[in-house]
């Protein structure tokens, strides 16, 4: 892969969960730490987006627009990228697996940005990677224009769609995009000893 540079978005409010889920643990590790140890795989560095987080040892991007959302969390990590290409991943999304990341780049040639779409038809704009050069100019217009809407990004550059059934012969696939936004969705992962975070 070309030099890739991955981002974790964790300045979120977690207002349904009611506490960090960038702190949430499966097994003895968080969930920001399954997916660093996922992005390390295929990326040349993993960066930390928000703010007040414990940076982990890596190198922390604030929020250029402040609470401005997910879009804003877009620009920070394509404002304090150093490539071509950035990877950003919700830290939500810890079922997340380099086969996946190794898929979306291999779908990267003469497209702005490549996003999978989950089982149920539903884009993933936090899981997805973008041209830097094109995509922040026109995420700090749209935000600049009063946009919050991340999907709006990938509906104004030219996005590489990725349907589900591109990805589902990966390992893991079932779960790449299972948000954990509630105590109940939390409840449910550890009931099952589910473990399988970041591996792939």
């Amino acid at each position: 892969m070309d030099r890739l540079e991955a981002f974790i978005l964790i300045g979120g409010a977690s207002s349904r969960m009611g506490t960090d889920k960038s702190q949430l643990k499966l097994g003895d590790r968080t969930f920001t730490e399954h997916i660093a140890e996922t992005l390390s795989q295929v990326a040349d560095s993993v960066s930390l987006v928000g703010t007040n987080i414990d940076d982990m040892g890596l190198r922390v991007i604030p929020d250029v627009f402040n609470r401005w959302g997910a879009l804003g969390g877009l620009h920070a990590a394509m404002k304090g990228c150093r490539s071509d290409w950035c990877l950003v991943v919700a830290c939500d999304l810890p079922f997340v697996t380099s086969g996946l990341f190794e898929r979306l780049a291999g779908l990267r040639s003469s497209f702005e940005a490549v996003a999978p779409v989950q089982q149920n038809g539903f884009f993933q704009p936090l899981c997805a990677m973008y041209r830097v050069d094109p995509c922040l100019q026109r995420c700090e217009a749209l935000i600049l224009a009063g946009e919050r809407r991340p999907l709006s990004l990938l509906e104004a550059v030219k996005t590489r769609v990725v349907r589900f059934d591109e990805l589902q012969d990966l390992k893991g696939a079932d779960h790449f995009f299972d948000n954990i936004n509630t105590p109940e969705d939390y409840a449910r992962i550890q009931e099952k000893g589910d473990d399988t975070a970041a591996k792939g």
